[in-house]
């Protein structure tokens, strides 16, 4: 008997869409208590500005500065950063900003038009955003991935300036998260954090430039001071915990799975990891794998926690009923450990990144594949995308009418607008017609 006890749910059970349900759920929304100590925070900024940033660095992160100047990270500084790392690291940071690239330049949109028969062109202007932020979580954790993965879609799309803001605590900075600043092009950068550091950017200083969009990850504070500050400023999303499905059809190594679920796990303890597959006996299997290898990982608490906390292996009775599943939950990351993943991908709509066959493990994707790591969780696969070239590129629409196409389409604004009481609209548009 395991030591370790994940949910085991049944598709074909009366009660299991609402035990899934259940085991889904997930409040994203931060306690009043939270949203009390960000609102202060964000009117404080606002109100004072880069004293009001000075304060809450030296009070959260336990610094000791007395301006904004001893928080701005210098070019140079980035620049040392990258020539400080071990070569192996700063090739792998290389080869996977290559991919990145390569993968997001196909995204590009570009602008378009055509003109009609009498004249009248319509058509589409794309335009770059022209500045964003950039939240990186900091400390002695390190996210190089984070700042590739959210810069460079800011970069094809032709994003003019890249401001990134990256805590601090105790003066902790990682030299890999500089380095792949600098190797992305970040414009400028300040060792702040928090949701002050969201409101710098989301308002401006008289140091730190207020942006159009802010993107990144952060904590419950970060989160909730993007909510608050979305409508003056865009935001990319506010995610949840990391989840990942695994359908397997019982072939694939029980190991290799069980160790995919784990890549979710160990993120935290509110990350989710969940097994479909039509194998009772391969759910054994990797139960059985899961309890071998945990006792070896250094992160074996969290993963345990997680697990037993949010964890799911689902029996289903064939691939159909795999594919239902799967929309249902609308997974963050999804991997098709099956034989034939083109065919199960078919009856696939909600997920965030798919991973086709038994040798794409989802870490791939986190660091080096290509496609964006910046998903959509908490089930909102649904109607969100990846991070991706369209989230830095706005678009305007263009119309221009001949003389004879103003006339042509003016009879029928007049008909509408009187339609609707606005007399100015109709007499606006009836100018135009020809007598």
């Amino acid at each position: 008997m395991s030591d370790l006890a994940i949910k085991r749910l049944n598709a074909g059970d009366d009660d299991f869409w609402p035990r899934l349900d259940a085991l889904l759920a997930w409040d994203s929304a931060s306690d009043e208590r939270v949203a009390t100590v960000v609102r202060d925070i964000i009117a404080n900024v606002r109100h004072r500005g880069d004293e009001a940033l000075v304060e809450y660095t030296n009070r959260f992160d336990r610094m000791d500065v007395g301006s904004m100047a001893e928080l701005e990270i210098s070019q140079a500084r980035m620049k040392e950063a990258l020539e400080r790392i071990p070569v192996e690291q700063r090739k792998a940071l290389e080869f996977s900003l290559q991919r990145l690239f390569a993968y997001h330049e196909h995204q590009r949109a570009e602008s378009w038009s055509y003109t009609e028969p009498d004249g009248t062109m319509l058509g589409q202007k794309v335009t770059a955003l022209d500045r964003v932020g950039l939240y990186v979580p900091g400390g002695k954790a390190a996210y190089p991935s984070s700042v590739l993965m959210n810069a460079v879609p800011a970069k094809v799309a032709g994003v003019s300036e890249i401001i990134m803001v990256v805590p601090t605590p105790d003066g902790e900075i990682n030299d890999l998260v500089l380095a792949a600043a600098a190797l992305v092009g970040v414009d400028r950068a300040f060792a702040i954090g928090g949701a002050q550091a969201v409101a710098a950017l989301a308002y401006g200083t008289a140091t730190v430039p207020r942006v159009d969009k802010i993107v990144g990850p952060g904590n419950v504070y970060v989160a909730t001071a993007k909510g608050m500050v979305f409508g003056a400023v865009g935001i990319d999303m506010i995610a949840g915990p990391s989840e990942i499905l695994v359908v397997c059809d019982g072939e694939t190594n029980p190991d290799w799975v069980a160790m995919d679920l784990f890549s979710q796990a160990e993120h935290d303890e509110d990350a989710q990891s969940i097994l479909v597959s039509p194998s009772a006996a391969f759910l054994d299997q990797v139960q059985a794998s899961i309890d071998r290898l945990l006792p070896g990982m250094e992160r074996a608490d969290i993963i345990r926690n997680s697990l037993s906390g949010r964890g799911g292996m689902i029996l289903v009775a064939d691939m159909d009923e795999a594919a239902k599943v799967i929309n249902h939950v609308a997974p963050e990351h999804l991997e098709l450990s099956v034989e034939d993943p083109d065919e199960l991908l078919e009856g696939i709509r909600h997920a965030g990144a798919i991973f086709m066959g038994r040798y794409t493990a989802e870490a791939l994707g986190d660091y080096c594949a290509g496609p964006n790591h910046v998903l959509p969780t908490s089930r909102t696969a649904r109607f969100s995308s990846p991070l991706g070239v369209y989230d830095f590129q706005k678009r305007s629409s263009l119309i221009m009418c001949s003389a004879e196409g103003a006339s042509f389409l003016g009879k029928t604004a007049s008909v509408l607008a009187r339609g609707e009481g606005l007399t100015a609209h109709a007499r606006s548009a009836e100018y135009r017609i020809k007598s």
